[in-house]
């Protein structure tokens, strides 16, 4: 699909792999343009390749979201170079199974520094910018672990919450600046980073997982569980099992 008048300028953080490269595809196909980062370059520069015969402008930068201080100045940089924008998604996550009693603190705070703290950094200075131009929509990519615990995910668990608590918070306070508040709750996405899915109920690919999210980040929802079935029913019924059924499955 080529471009149009209704063209949005969207950023992704995490574009190289999973949902995010997922989502840049989805969102190209339906003539949006893009500003992509992520840790590794090269992968994003192919998507990008990828991406530039739908006729949509495709700008790419290196970022690492744990660094917080570079965060604003290569978001200001993309926003440069796209010519604007419209919606920021902080996708940038990572994975980590750490038990109770390791001792291995130092992966719990990789998470939060990364799930949580790099995801508002990206939205903070997204802000920033939407606050200027009087609009705008942040999207932050949350899960259904904020409200489901996974044994030997308790950080994981932890940042995702945190991220859908900030995200709460920040559609009342934005409302007044005509900025729109999206959180995504996908349930157990096939990715690189997640290993063994098979061994968690309810698994979709990250595509479908993307085909879903698209649409509704262009329009005006402000919270999105993926795949709606079966979690929308499951999640409030979960919430409320004892722990030792939540055992067999999570």
């Amino acid at each position: 699909m080529g471009t149009s008048v209704q063209s949005k300028k969207i950023l992704i953080t995490g574009a190289s792999s999973g949902i995010g490269a997922e989502l840049a595809r989805s969102l190209a196909r339906r003539g949006h343009h893009l500003a992509l980062t992520a840790r590794r370059l090269p992968a994003l520069q192919a998507l990008a390749e990828e991406l530039r015969p739908l006729r949509v402008q495709v700008e790419v930068a290196a970022l690492d979201v744990c660094d917080l201080d570079a965060v604003p100045s290569t978001l200001q940089g993309l926003i440069n170079s796209l010519g604007g924008l419209d919606i920021a998604i902080a996708n940038a996550g990572i994975v980590a199974v750490n038990r109770t009693g390791s001792g291995r603190l130092d992966l719990d705070q990789k998470v939060m520094q990364t799930n949580y703290l790099g995801a508002i950094a990206t939205l903070d200075a997204a802000t920033a910018h939407f606050k200027q131009q009087g609009y705008g929509r942040l999207v932050g990519m949350s899960s259904i672990a904020a409200w489901l615990p996974i044994a030997g995910s308790g950080s994981y668990c932890a940042s995702k919450a945190a991220l859908t608590a900030w995200l709460n918070a920040a559609r009342l306070e934005l409302a007044a600046h005509k900025i729109s508040v999206l959180s995504i709750h996908p349930g157990f996405i096939n990715t690189e980073f997640a290993k063994n899915m098979d061994r968690y109920p309810f698994v979709i690919s990250a595509t479908s997982a993307a085909e879903t999210m698209a649409p509704e980040i262009l329009g005006s929802r402000e919270s999105l569980i993926v795949p709606r079935w079966p979690w929308q029913v499951l999640v409030p019924v979960a919430e409320k099992l004892p722990a030792k059924w939540l055992q067999r499955f999570f």
